[in-house]
């Protein structure tokens, strides 16, 4: 349960108007307060600096990409910790906004558990709770424990490549990636690939 002291508000850009509402509802369920933005103009229009807040990104927006606004606010200083929900095809830009500092990011649909735990690592990280670094050694001994296959497999997921696209490459099938995908998360103790990226990224 959160503390009093610990409100934060949840800025929702996001342009498909029932995605937007559906995300909302679910997130006022369970006690946040939600800013809808339809683009990431409006969102500039209405942030506030004095607002504790984090921020659910769509990347595909008219106008301003959901990409190019988080290149903005970093330019500008604007620090919010950002989970980025985007369509299947669009995974290698995802990994790009990760690189470039999001904290989470999730595929359409968003399923509702997945978002509360990234909406709660991005609570986290406005409470400065967030994880230490894993030590560099840690991540070594993890990563020695991988299988040829799964480096390789592991390298084609760092550059944003899908299931698919990794199945052609190595000519096996898509469900011989997901097992590799699946030992390599239990292996480097990863819930997905954002952890994969903040480890060896």
């Amino acid at each position: 349960m959160k503390k009093p002291d610990e409100f934060f508000s949840i800025y929702v850009v996001e342009d498909d108007d029932s995605v937007s509402r559906s995300l909302c509802a679910l997130l006022n369920a369970h006690g946040y307060e939600t800013i809808a933005c339809n683009s990431a103009e409006q969102f500039l229009s209405v942030y506030d600096p004095c607002r504790k807040a984090c921020m659910v990104l769509d990347l595909r927006l008219p106008g301003m990409s959901g990409m190019q606004l988080q290149t903005h606010l970093k330019d500008i200083h604007v620090s919010l910790p950002i989970v980025v929900v985007t369509a299947h095809g669009d995974v290698p830009v995802a990994v790009q906004s990760l690189r470039a500092g999001a904290v989470h990011f999730l595929e359409k649909p968003a399923q509702a558990d997945q978002l509360l735990e990234a909406i709660s690592s991005a609570g986290d990280m406005l409470f400065n709770r967030t994880p230490p670094n894993i030590p560099k050694k840690i991540v070594a001994d993890r990563l020695s424990k991988l299988t040829d296959r799964e480096h390789e497999v592991l390298r084609h997921l760092l550059e944003g490549k899908l299931n698919k696209e990794i199945a052609n490459e190595l000519g096996v099938s898509q469900r011989t990636v997901e097992v590799h995908r699946s030992r390599i998360r239990e292996k480097m103790h990863a819930r997905g690939i954002a952890d994969l990226i903040r480890m060896v990224g």
